[in-house]
């Protein structure tokens, strides 16, 4: 658990001391919370105790597992174990945090980049001695572990132990364990490093101006038609010069996971990001079949109609997220943006409020567009002895504060879950979107009731529809395209041409006969994050949108007492199954009608917008 956490921390800032904020009136984050620079001798402090450490811990506890959980007194034993390995692990996601947090601020600073490199390796070295605690705790049989853990202080730790246990058919003997882990960084690790590096010195020309991927992807939004065709073929050129380099990557990783997977023996070649999550294969499974047979309702409904708003009966690709032509113009400043979503979750429940109020006084937000920053957005929980940061490029867009909210969501949950420890508050991906898509939720529907013009009524409930379709539709295509490729590279490499062939088929199933599918297209599979750094971690998303659409229905219906039950929901972190955290709210991501209510309530948008013209 440690290791896995502490190297896959993100990739992305550089870390300064606190200053006044940009002219610009957006927040940069202050990581002085976490070390003050990536020169600041408390680094090389914490990673020297961090070696220190390891090794202590492997002197003290392996080969010993098993005989000193048989004794009476064995509970308290392995508890004062677990507790060393969970400070161990703080301290290793302390260091990693930091060290990816810096270089999402600036992927193309080289001594960052070296900097991240090097903190990366030194965590992956030094929790080389700690692989055989998992592996021996799991040799452990089954009832001398459950008599253990009537230890109270050891049966603290039963969620993350049971946890740990899922693992047991899938590991492999402690050498190859150690293997797999040290050439991490040279495998996987370096491959996604390379696309991040790749991704973020990529310029795209379009008119006059070289722009980065984020201001150009934004161009796509852009209410000039001229301007979103410019990016979306200056998109398609770069892409188009870079697709070995991106290929080469996507094979690569391909192959990696097939060879670590063949050795674990998972049977499918999403297995193990299902157990990861703690989900059953048939539930994503249900999930992914609703959602393809609803394409006719949803996208292909939704870009029929939003084709007829442009006066056409089809729009080309760069159209696809144009502003709606009723839609109102200028820009939404970030004090705006605070203010309605501080509002919309006071109004919900003040514990949430005061909570995401911290993110903006506190300085855990960067938000400005910068040269090297990466792009997109996400809120990194660091680790519990500390607190989160969110990273945004906030260009002032309705869809930038859905964003923000998106991502003060996500915080929220980490800072609430803090409390379950290192080892059991990171919560698995089919909970992990939940609170950001209800923080959508609730501002969205404070704008909506807020707003009286008609037109702009209609404007906001589009954009909704278009993000729920982008979060569930796309999502889920996503999904298929990840499949198709992880399926067919069993069979030898793909071309870039084949890549692209595969995308323009599940992309063309997904938005329907209204949406042209231009020549250039093929390429756009290219710069999308999660294929290279979390395969088939795209569903967690639908399966969000789809379960908070049925957790909002029961707030509507009855919101006395929901606020306590959602935030304990929230303040569980790990420790219970998805199901579980589900039951006082009579839901059931089991039963095979529940993806269905989900999607209605994207539907019943839909249906309103059509009665709107």
């Amino acid at each position: 658990m440690m290791a896995s956490r502490a190297t896959s921390a993100l990739r992305k800032s550089p870390a300064k001391p606190k200053k006044a904020v940009k002219p610009s009136g957006l927040p940069e984050w202050n990581l002085g919370d976490l070390y003050s620079s990536i020169d600041a001798p408390e680094i090389a402090r914490d990673l020297a105790k961090l070696d220190a450490d390891c090794v202590a811990f492997e002197n003290a506890y392996k080969g010993k597992i098993a005989e000193a959980v048989a004794r009476p007194e064995g509970g308290t034993w392995l508890a004062d174990a677990v507790k060393n390995y969970e400070a161990i692990d703080d301290l290793a996601g302390r260091l990693g945090s930091f060290a990816g947090l810096a270089h999402a601020g600036n992927t193309v600073d080289p001594a960052i980049s070296k900097f991240y490199g090097d903190v990366s390796e030194r965590i992956t070295a030094a929790s080389v001695h700690l692989l055989f605690f998992a592996l021996e705790l799991n040799r452990v049989d089954d009832a001398v572990l459950e008599r253990a853990m009537q230890t109270p202080a050891l049966g603290h730790y039963r969620p993350w132990i049971e946890d740990l246990r899922k693992d047991k058919p899938y590991q492999l003997e402690d050498r190859v364990e150690q293997l797999f882990h040290e050439k991490s960084q040279t495998a996987y690790g370096a491959w996604n490093r390379q696309f991040d590096q790749t991704i973020s010195t990529l310029r795209f020309k379009v008119g006059t101006k070289e722009l980065a991927i984020e201001p150009t992807l934004n161009l796509l939004q852009d209410r000039k038609p001229a301007n979103r065709k410019a990016a979306a073929q200056a998109l398609a050129k770069t892409f188009k010069a870079n697709e070995r380099t991106f290929a080469l990557i996507t094979n690569t990783l391909a192959k990696d996971k097939e060879i670590s997977d063949r050795w674990r023996g998972f049977k499918d070649i999403a297995d193990s990001r299902h157990l990861n999550n703690r989900v059953e294969r048939e539930v994503v499974d249900a999930l992914v079949a609703s959602v393809r047979a609803a394409y006719p309702r949803l996208s292909h409904r939704y870009y029929k109609m939003k084709a007829r708003w442009f006066g056409k009966k089809s729009m080309p690709f760069w159209d696809r997220n144009a502003p709606l032509p009723f839609a109102a113009t200028g820009q939404i400043g970030w004090g705006e943006a605070k203010s309605t979503i501080l509002k919309a979750y006071g109004d919900f429940s003040p514990q949430m409020a005061s909570i995401a109020e911290r993110f903006f006084t506190d300085r855990w937000i960067d938000a400005p567009v910068r040269p090297g920053k990466a792009p997109g957005a996400f809120s990194h929980p660091t680790t519990p002895s500390a607190h989160p940061y969110v990273l945004m490029n906030y260009q002032g867009k309705p869809r930038d504060v859905m964003t923000l909210a998106h991502e003060l969501g996500h915080g929220v949950h980490q800072v609430l879950a803090a409390k379950q420890g290192a080892l059991m508050a990171p919560t698995p991906l089919t909970l992990a979107e939940t609170a950001s898509v209800f923080g959508e939720m609730l501002t969205f529907k404070r704008l909506l009731a807020q707003t009286k013009n008609t037109k702009q009524r209609q404007a906001l409930l589009a954009g909704k529809v278009e993000d729920m379709i982008n979060t569930v539709v796309r999502q889920i295509a996503f999904y298929s395209f990840e499949r198709a490729v992880h399926t067919e590279r069993r069979n030898g490499e793909l071309t870039a041409q084949r890549i692209g062939e595969i995308w323009l088929s599940v992309q063309s199933e997904s938005l329907g006969p209204a949406i042209e599918i231009k020549p250039g297209y093929e390429t756009y599979w290219m710069y999308i994050p999660h294929f290279i750094h979390s395969p088939f971690y795209v569903y967690a998303y639908a399966f969000g949108d789809c379960l908070v659409n049925s957790l909002y229905a029961v707030y509507e219906r009855a919101s006395d007492g929901f606020a306590e039950r959602y935030l304990a929901m929230l303040s569980a972190g790990g420790t219970k199954h998805y199901s579980e955290l589900l039951k006082p709210f009579g839901l059931d991501a089991k039963d095979p009608t529940f993806w269905d209510g989900g999607l209605s309530v994207i539907e019943a948008l839909i249906a309103e917008l059509e009665t709107m013209g």
